[in-house]
């Protein structure tokens, strides 16, 4: 009797064993490979303060980004002013216009997100428009559109990375750098192209990006007090889903993330332009102790912690940002104080 539990036993969790194989390789393909609908048209996604700006990619008809400018002081430099992921230029609002005090100020929504392009996979002859490699080629391309010869980059997070990934390649074009919680110190997996090619990866990535760009988990996960988000924040936040095909272009971006390593942080002491480097003390996306590392391998770098804010400190502690990024601007050899904004 017990011999025959035991066979019985041994193939019901031989069954369940396969079950789960199956459930593994078959549950993914059940999700909806089909792009989000919505809108196409630009005409119809403007609104006040910003615009849209085409872009020329060889072998295309170009792209177009979503651009907001601020400007008070004709005479003083440009900042261009780069978001983390998932976020977009929304996440520059609250300090634009102290900015724009010093000089020229531009935010634009990195491709896919927020209002600019969102190419399908394979749709383009050009290469991958979501290779680290395409992100700086957009930057320095949109600079060329506008007429910035030289700028200060302004980044948060993985922006933080593209404003040093642009100052390793283009140190001429690069007047400073301003780094907000910079992600220097990648320790996800990097996974082999075949693995992230087979259909239950790219349905898995289809859903992974569904689930960022509709419930925004990671705007609440960046504050430090998730009270401090307004509804309007959050609507800013979301407005790519306004957009034809958001989805499907987030799941591409997403994709070439797990085959893309970061690999700035090695570089650093290679990159002498002068540098601020600020975090928040509650940052659980990326640790201060990692913008503290990258503020000391930077040959010219100045760090500040700010207590109470979290990986957004931007949007969190916005006059505790520009009271931190005045004082270093200020002490800037080639950059003359504005008494406009100090006492």
């Amino acid at each position: 009797m017990l011999r025959v539990l035991f066979r019985l036993l041994s193939s019901l969790l031989v069954l369940v064993l396969l079950l789960a194989v199956v459930g593994a390789a078959v549950g993914p393909l059940l999700v909806d490979p089909a792009p989000a609908t919505g809108e196409t048209r630009l005409q119809a996604l403007e609104r006040p303060g910003s615009r849209f700006v085409r872009i020329p990619v060889a072998g295309t008809d170009g792209l177009s980004l979503h651009v907001a400018e601020r400007q008070a002081d004709a005479a003083g430099p440009t900042f261009v002013l780069l978001h983390g992921f998932t976020f977009n230029l929304y996440t520059w609002e609250r300090i634009m216009a102290s900015l724009a005090e010093r000089g020229r100020v531009m935010a634009y929504d990195q491709v896919p997100y927020g209002l600019s392009a969102k190419p399908l996979p394979g749709t383009r002859e050009s290469g991958d428009p979501y290779a680290k490699a395409a992100a700086l080629s957009q930057l320095i391309s949109l600079l060329d559109t506008l007429g910035v010869e030289q700028a200060y980059l302004v980044g948060n997070s993985s922006g933080g990375t593209l404003a040093l990934e642009a100052a390793l390649a283009y140190p001429d074009r690069v007047r400073g750098l301003i780094l907000l919680a910079p992600w220097v110190n990648s320790k996800r997996p990097i996974l082999p192209q075949w693995l992230v090619d087979l259909p239950q990866m790219q349905r898995l990535t289809l859903l992974l990006a569904r689930t960022l760009g509709t419930d925004m988990p990671l705007l609440d996960y960046a504050y430090a007090d998730p009270g401090r988000i307004d509804e309007e924040r959050r609507a800013r936040a979301a407005v790519h889903q306004e957009m034809a095909n958001w989805d499907a272009a987030w799941a591409a971006l997403l994709a070439r993330s797990l085959t893309d390593p970061v690999e700035i942080r090695r570089h650093l002491t290679e990159i002498d332009v002068p540098a601020l480097v600020i975090t928040g003390a509650e940052d659980r996306i990326v640790p201060p102790v990692d913008s503290l590392d990258a503020a000391r391998a930077l040959p010219n770098a100045t760090y500040a912690e700010l207590p109470g804010c979290g990986h957004l400190p931007q949007e969190e502690c916005p006059a505790a940002v520009m009271d931190i990024m005045d004082q270093w601007l200020d002490r800037l050899p080639d950059t003359e104080p504005n008494p406009g904004l100090r006492p």
